[in-house]
Formats: C-alpha cells, structure tokens, sequence
C-alpha cells in the first residue's frame, strides 16, 4: 500500500506512515541497497522483521524524495548518514512511522491496540493521571498514554526515564485525534511537550517535537 499518511509539522517536521502490503521482493525493488545494507537485511531471521526493515527505508526514501541511509550508534539511536536530521522510527504489526526534523527533537511512537494493554497498566500509569472508565474507550485512552510516554521516552534519548515514576500525560478526553501535553521530570530537571496524537484504524500513534 506504501505511504497512507505523509505531513509537514511545525518548524520543518516531517512525519509518515507506511502501511505494508507489498511483499519482500516488491519492497526491495524500490530500494538502492549497499553491500552492508544487504548483509544486515539478510541476518535477520524472519520474514516479518526484513518486511518492517524494508518497510522504514521505503519510507524515509519517500519522505526526502531521495535514497537515504539510516544508521544507529552504540545506543541502538537512528540517525541519516551525511545529513544533520534528527530521527525517530516506530513499527508495529503493519504499520512503520518516521518522524524527523532538522532543527528539532523528534520522537514518535505508534502501536496496534490489544486487549493486553489493561493488564499493564499499572506498570505505567501513575496517580495524576486520569484515564476512563468507559468501556468503549479505556483501551484507546491507555494507548494514547502508552505511545505518548514512548514517544517522550526517545525524544529524551532513553535516558534516566522510568515510564510511571518520570512521565506524566496531563488529563484529555480521547478523540479520533487531538493535542495533548506531556511532562518530564528526571535528574536533568522539569521538561513539558506538547503532542499530537491520531487513531488509524486500529492503532494508536503519538509524535512530538521540540
């Protein structure tokens, strides 16, 4: 299926979604591999992981309307080869997000919704935050929560954050899509973030910059 969803965000953002419906030799096609490139594809073991790794640089090769290299340093952080972006990938299931920017922090996160979700709560949730207790809701609202503490969660470069203790997603009512505000509060001291959040059939996406 390829991009479903492609916008410019404030202060020259770009974010992107791929739906994946192509098979592996289909994705491949579009792309200009290097050697290296190659053999990473190539070690990994299922078709589902090599379809996702397809997947983001079908994206991001869209996204810049030019081939592109993503590379990761020692703390598993994407970057792009020869260029000053910042970045931020998230995959699940179908879908595969980039989100990035020249000029500022990125972070994205999208997930597939599961019943699951409710029986971890408390492993995320903390006491200021409201979540409902409609039904037809609660999973949606828990999803929100989760994707914005991930997203916040890259955007601080996976440091010194755990997600009940130092992430607070301030109270909403959950829509179709909206703006949200998150706070971070670790040993690097108080940092609030406000976010865009957007259900796409059923999963729950979140992305931030700053």
């Amino acid at each position: 299926m390829g991009i479903v969803l492609k916008e410019s965000v404030k202060d020259e953002c770009i974010m992107g979604i791929w739906e994946v419906s192509e098979d592996y030799n289909t994705l491949l096609s579009k792309l200009n591999l290097d050697k290296e490139e190659i053999n990473k594809l190539n070690s990994f073991k299922s078709e589902g992981r090599k379809l996702e790794w397809l997947s983001v640089r079908n994206l991001i090769n869209n996204l810049l309307e030019r081939n592109a290299r993503i590379i990761y340093n020692a703390d598993n952080k994407p970057f792009l080869k020869g260029t000053t972006y910042n970045i931020s990938i998230s995959h699940s299931h179908k879908l595969t997000s980039i989100f990035l920017s020249k000029k500022n922090r990125v972070g994205i996160d999208l997930e597939l919704m599961s019943h699951k979700i409710s029986t971890l709560s408390d492993k995320f949730i903390n006491d200021q935050e409201i979540v409902t207790s409609d039904p037809e809701l609660r999973r949606y609202h828990l999803y929100i929560h989760w994707c914005a503490k991930e997203a916040l969660y890259k955007i601080c470069d996976k440091q010194d954050i755990n997600f009940k203790e130092n992430l607070t997603i301030f109270p909403f009512q959950p829509n179709d899509e909206g703006i949200i505000k998150g706070r971070v509060l670790n040993s690097r001291g108080v940092e609030d973030f406000w976010m865009r959040y957007k259900k796409y059939k059923d999963y729950s996406i979140v992305w931030t910059c700053k």
